[in-house]
């Protein structure tokens, strides 16, 4: 009895000790809150803690292989913020991938992906991501000073919570501002001596288009020991091609609405046309195999090796093969000439930046600091955030000059003859472009030099905002998106079918298939969608003013 008794009194001693500890914990807990620093509207959260941390950063681009911790910008960032980032990407296709971690409920603390990827509205509609604006309100409301408003309102949901901010994002405010600094990345490009060997023909016309393309086969039938490739596009994928589409359809100057509402550009007659230019061309042995196959590693290595004589391609994606090209033969690179053109000869009208950007980054539900999260994201796109990562460390990577930053002579030497070194040694220029407002470093921007130039000069002027087009086609589980999704793959089927034809007749044939069968899968409730987007789309444009 006496040992029971005991036993007891040891046991209500340790529950004694228990809340004793309990309530000295909630005191000293309560006590850091109250030390913490509070947030101000006027003053960067992240400013208040730069301990330590790393967080997991998804980048649904198979292609990225960056490192962070390599190279002067990254280390310094980490240096003044505390932060470090574990950057993740998919070995393989990045809509399973995408598809397989939102199955799973469980995602990286950031997740960056393209804004038109269904993945982002499933995210949303799944909770899987959280409000950046009632992150913000809660931690750190200098967000709602560095976050464009333009944007807020373009990504704002029906429940009013923004949860996505897009990288080289531009208002049409932004783009009247900009116009006569803003490029496109659209371009038709050909190889220089190939180009001027031939004497420099015109290619904007179907008949100067082929003839070039044989002429160039006839004269230079293999590059290095290796076949010469007559004419590059972007991959072909499931849904498609971009050059074949977007691309071709703004060299061609076709028009996305008319009379106020939505065109289909697909049975436009100019376009129609073009694919049957395409058509011919592969029957005449100028489309290689190559380009129904290679993906962007292969197209990469074919470009560096100078293998294609003419691309309907983004000049910005080869600007590491150019240097490449440029280092070896300075007549060798690649340059943009005037390409396919509407039978009125009208110029060109290639995209800029648009009010969605290209991609977009959102915060988990499961990131594991909300507070640390929201402040690093505030960092990344106040113009303090944009000029670390677009210059580096002062007196390391740049130096001020009249009040300007400017990049030292050596790191604007290795910028401008080997991109691929700079980034592993210096990582700035945005190497980390996952926030990059292209709009606040064009200030910054060193004057461009050859081999890009001329590329980026030929499309100044013929440059536009596509804004209120941006996002027209539905995403997530609807019926509509469904459909759109259906639709979209039946295109993809049917793009190389076009171009592989034996003949015109058999080429009308396909696409009338096509048509009819688009109709069978939702076209007309896809259009409606469509429609009702591009009214909403104008209402954002204008709220966001």
């Amino acid at each position: 009895m006496k040992k029971l008794k005991s036993f007891s009194i040891f046991l209500i001693s340790i529950l004694l000790i228990s809340m004793l500890s309990a309530c000295n914990n909630e005191t000293a807990s309560s006590g850091e809150k109250e030390n913490k620093k509070p947030v101000s509207a006027d003053e960067p959260a992240w400013k208040a803690d730069t301990s330590p941390i790393t967080f997991d950063w998804y980048m649904n681009f198979s292609w990225f292989a960056s490192k962070w911790g390599e190279d002067a910008v990254s280390k310094y960032v980490t240096d003044k913020t505390g932060v470090s980032i574990n950057y993740i990407s998919p070995a393989g296709n990045e809509a399973e991938k995408m598809n397989t971690m939102i199955a799973s409920g469980k995602l990286p603390d950031f997740i960056t992906l393209g804004w038109w990827e269904d993945a982002v509205k499933k995210m949303q509609e799944g909770e899987l991501v959280l409000p950046l604006n009632e992150l913000a309100e809660e931690y750190d409301p200098y967000f709602f000073k560095v976050a464009d408003n333009a944007k807020l309102e373009w990504y704002k949901q029906e429940n009013g919570n923004v949860y996505a901010y897009p990288n080289a994002s531009s208002s049409p405010k932004d783009f009247e501002k900009y116009k006569d600094l803003k490029p496109s990345n659209q371009t038709f490009l050909v190889r220089r001596d190939m180009y001027e060997a031939l004497g420099s023909p015109d290619m904007s016309t179907p008949e100067g288009f082929i003839s070039a393309l044989k002429a160039a086969q006839e004269k230079f039938p293999e590059v290095n020991g290796a076949p010469m490739i007559p004419i590059g596009l972007n991959e072909f994928t499931d849904v498609g091609n971009g050059s074949l589409e977007g691309y071709l359809q703004n060299f061609l100057a076709i028009p996305m609405e008319k009379d106020g509402k939505l065109y289909d550009r697909t049975e436009d007659p100019e376009y129609v046309k073009w694919l049957k230019t395409f058509r011919e061309a592969n029957e005449e042995g100028l489309l290689a195999k190559d380009i129904f196959v290679d993906k962007r590693p292969q197209m990469e290595e074919k470009i560096a090796q100078g293998r294609y004589f003419a691309m309907l391609y983004q000049r910005s994606d080869m600007a590491a093969q150019q240097q490449a090209l440029f280092a070896k033969d300075p007549n060798s690179v690649y340059i943009a000439v005037d390409g396919p053109a509407n039978s009125a000869g009208d110029q060109p009208t290639l995209a800029g930046d648009s009010i969605s950007g290209w991609t977009v980054t959102l915060i988990s539900k499961d990131v594991k600091d909300k507070d640390r999260a929201i402040a690093f994201l505030s960092y990344l796109i106040s113009e303090e955030g944009q000029k670390d990562f677009f210059f580096g460390e002062k007196d390391v990577t740049y130096e001020e000059k009249d009040g300007k930053p400017e990049f030292k002579p050596e790191v604007l030497k290795l910028l401008s003859s080997d991109r691929t070194a700079f980034d592993q040694q210096y990582g700035a220029s945005y190497k980390h472009w996952m926030l990059m407002d292209t709009n606040m470093s064009l200030p910054w921007n060193p004057p461009t030099a050859e081999p890009f130039k001329q590329m980026e000069d030929w499309t100044k002027g013929k440059t536009m905002s596509f804004a209120e087009f941006d996002g027209l086609n539905p995403t997530g589980t609807s019926s509509e998106a469904i459909s759109s999704t259906k639709i979209s793959q039946e295109w993809g089927k049917t793009l190389p079918k076009l171009l592989l034809a034996k003949s015109d007749k058999e080429f009308d044939k396909i696409m009338k298939g096509y048509l009819e069968k688009r109709e069978d899968l939702g076209y007309e409730k896809v259009q409606k969608y469509q429609e009702e987007m591009y009214k909403e789309n104008k209402k954002k444009l204008s709220a966001g003013e």
